[in-house]
């Protein structure tokens, strides 16, 4: 079955052709980050405008990559949710007209649930159930994923998304956007235990975590040492903070694991890129014996790819939809 998808949630233009949920044929991405770069940060209105412009010319290239024609195509998937409202809107508005106009079914995807089915791209081994670590520009979350289209949410940021905070304290070192790789390049760099940062605790919430206060802590940091003329260790920072965020993380989806019985774990989303994040999950899963999966790099990121593999499954849990199907900015991965 060969599934052609779009991503639109963000600031990533993204169309590719998936055979089966397993095989990628093709994932052809347009990325604005070049754009956003210029304000520091992604503007929603910019955002969909790019979007309206490349997605025709990036679904036909898609197409010319797979070496399909429209007739090879026998579902259509797109994001519908979570993400900047007009963003998601151009993709799923471009998704409909094209499932409408080829006859086939059009399979609604959570942006979350495709970033786990990265996994199923990279993994060929990899089936559920299993603990999911999704960790993002605009979400973090713990989840149960106990079958391809059945998930539970087991703790969650109570304010800001690591990936967002990544962002701000990139800001404050000086360094371009998005943060999140010029950082864990700048952190390789010093081994850090320099600033003593803060790791929050949510009472009554184990598994639930909170980066609102690390964030504030940074740029505080930044604020004091520029007004007594002192220079900041940029490097030991950077180190500091990503193992501040690693604390948060890591020690949670274990306590999870524990808690389920599950002994497989899987990360996904951009922030799992992080090669702090990354070395401590691998230490962490040996410890406790759990096997561990992480995506590779250029899987990370928002891709279609990985929301034609979660509409494959969507597909088979009878997950399909009419022309009514509306965006949403905010959606429950479990809806």
């Amino acid at each position: 079955m060969k599934i052609l998808a779009f991503e639109s949630s963000c600031d990533e233009t993204a169309v590719a052709v998936v055979e089966d949920g397993r095989k990628v044929l093709s994932d052809a991405i347009a990325s604005q980050v070049d754009i956003h770069a210029l304000y520091g940060g992604v503007v929603p209105e910019i955002a969909s405008r790019k979007h309206v412009e490349v997605i025709a010319a990036l679904t036909e290239q898609a197409l010319r990559e797979a070496g399909c024609t429209r007739k090879d195509i026998d579902a259509v998937a797109a994001t519908y949710a979570p993400g900047l409202i007009g963003a998601v809107l151009v993709g799923l508005s471009f998704a409909k007209s094209m499932a409408f106009s080829l006859g086939v079914p059009l399979i609604p995807v959570h942006h979350i649930r495709g970033h786990i089915a990265a996994n199923y791209l990279a993994f060929p081994d990899l089936e559920p159930p299993f603990l999911a670590l999704a960790i993002s520009g605009g979400n973090t979350l713990i989840i149960d994923v106990r079958d391809y289209t059945d998930m539970v949410i087991l703790g969650a940021t109570r304010d800001d998304a690591a990936g967002e905070c990544f962002d701000k304290a990139a800001r404050v070192l000086g360094l371009p956007y998005p943060g999140g790789a010029p950082m864990d390049k700048l952190a390789q760099q010093s081994a850090g235990g320099v600033y003593q940062l803060p790791h929050a605790q949510v009472s009554g919430a184990e598994l639930d975590m909170s980066f609102s206060g690390l964030k504030t802590a940074v740029v505080n940091l930044g604020h004091h040492a520029k007004q007594v003329g002192e220079e900041l260790d940029r490097a030991a920072l950077a180190r500091d903070f990503a193992q501040a965020v690693s604390d948060e993380l890591v020690p949670r989806v274990m306590k999870a694991a524990q808690m389920t019985g599950r002994k497989t774990i899987v990360a996904a989303g951009g922030v799992a890129a992080n090669s702090v994040i990354r070395a401590d999950l691998e230490r962490a899963c040996v410890a406790q014996g759990c096997q561990l999966y992480l995506p590779p790099l250029r899987l990370c990121g928002d891709n279609g790819a990985m929301i034609g593999a979660q509409g494959y499954y969507e597909y088979l849990a009878g997950n399909t939809a009419g022309m009514e199907l509306n965006a949403y900015a905010t959606r429950d991965i479990a809806e």
